[in-house]
């Protein structure tokens, strides 16, 4: 399945996005990250997109990567959404 992350930064954080974009990557390296190409208010920033097996979600929750997300971006970001699909 593919497990989504849509995150908007808090708008002090929304000029400095584009120095985010490194260590997002850094984290998330078996991970792709899409950075969002419309400045509009209405949007969100970055898109990340994982690769597992629905019952990894758990081993997910408790990993490192995910833990140093929370940790560093969490206090960056206005609204985060979560989506699951499988393709």
């Amino acid at each position: 399945m593919k497990h989504c992350i849509l995150a908007k930064y808090r708008p002090e954080v929304y000029p400095r996005r584009q120095e985010l974009l490194p260590r997002i990557r850094q984290i998330f390296s078996a991970a792709s990250v899409y950075p969002n190409c419309v400045a509009r208010d209405n949007r969100y920033d970055v898109l990340i997109v994982l690769d597992m097996a629905p019952e990894a979600l758990p081993v997910y929750d408790a990993s490192a990567m995910h833990h140093l997300w929370k940790e560093e971006f969490g206090p960056l970001l206005a609204q985060k959404a979560i989506f699951d699909f499988e393709a």
